[in-house]
């Protein structure tokens, strides 16, 4: 993207949920484009969130000013309206503005129980994983739209797994984790009707299948040997950094015809054949379609034309 640096100075983004994975992509990337990005989550260095995990905001917002930006941390439970309208007067009074929203809030993964059924699912886990999915994003964006909606041009992210058209007709882990990541696509389609008239985009995005840092841990392996994992998780092949949704979500920020998409479900993968980014490797990973047309048939790994 050397050609297109800096085409976010100036502009204020808050990225709710920037701790790791996805948020901390998106974060970076964005301050590689120059803008002063607000980063939030609960992990800092004084205190450990229940992920009880090494990454803090405020090491994401280091990264953010590494990389050519401003990163601001500041310590946000999504869940606590207070906090988040605290967090949005503190944007309006040092920036007077917000030019990006990107909704990254999740924190589910130690809660959601893989192919459990409704009645075999802890039930006070799989409540807790829909106010950590939905109740978060809905009170941020309550909080945040006004803002937002101070300039014309404003763009929300809302960050979920899987397309529209992909979860439509397939079971997505559980009936927790299906209804929390259908209802954010959902949330995109909303906002698109409440933000369009008044001058503002809303788009759903989905990463494909991403190599944080607790997917790296979960297969044993470090970002520089990934490739390790591919003897007992052969369709990993198809896998992408946190950068590559980072770069997306650039490049829909600095699109001045961003309204184009408003309302609609976006992956990584076809933002990257339509704004012509690459992950950090040089290539343009296609994992949802990758995995109708190869994963999901149970056809051997083979990512030729998808990357």
């Amino acid at each position: 993207m050397a050609d297109t640096r800096r085409t976010l100075e100036g502009r204020i983004v808050l990225v709710a949920g920037a701790t790791r994975g996805a948020g901390r992509g998106i974060a970076v990337q964005l301050g590689a484009q120059g803008a002063t990005v607000y980063v939030t989550g609960r992990s800092t260095r004084g205190r450990r969130s229940e992920y009880d995990r090494p990454e803090t905001i405020e090491e994401t917002a280091e990264l953010v000013t590494a990389a050519g930006g401003c990163g601001i941390a500041v310590p946000t439970d999504h869940l606590v309206p207070e906090q988040v309208a605290a967090l949005i007067a503190r944007i309006d009074a040092e920036q007077g503005r917000l030019d990006v929203l990107v909704n990254d809030i999740w924190g589910g993964e130690l809660l959601f129980e893989w192919e459990s059924t409704v009645w075999e699912h802890d039930l006070d886990r799989g409540l807790r994983l829909l106010r950590l999915a939905v109740d978060t994003h809905a009170i941020t964006s309550h909080f945040a739209m006004p803002l937002l909606l101070r300039e014309p041009g404003g763009l929300v992210v809302e960050m979920t797994d899987g397309t529209a058209e992909y979860n439509a007709s397939r079971y997505r882990v559980s009936f927790f984790y299906d209804l929390a990541k259908s209802a954010v696509l959902r949330m995109a389609f909303a906002l698109g009707h409440e933000l369009g008239p008044r001058g503002a985009t809303a788009v759903a995005l989905t990463p494909g299948w991403l190599r944080s840092e607790m997917m790296l841990d979960a297969f044993g392996v470090t970002e520089s040997h990934w490739r390790d994992a591919l003897e007992k998780v052969p369709h990993f092949a198809i896998s992408e950094t946190p950068a590559y949704v980072g770069r997306a979500v650039a490049a829909l920020a600095a699109d001045p015809e961003v309204s184009r998409w408003n309302g609609q479900s976006l992956s990584s993968g076809q933002l990257a054949r339509v704004y012509g980014f690459t992950d950090l490797d040089g290539s343009r990973p296609d994992a949802w379609r990758y995995m109708v047309e190869v994963q999901d048939p149970d056809r051997p790994a083979d990512t030729t034309g998808y990357r």
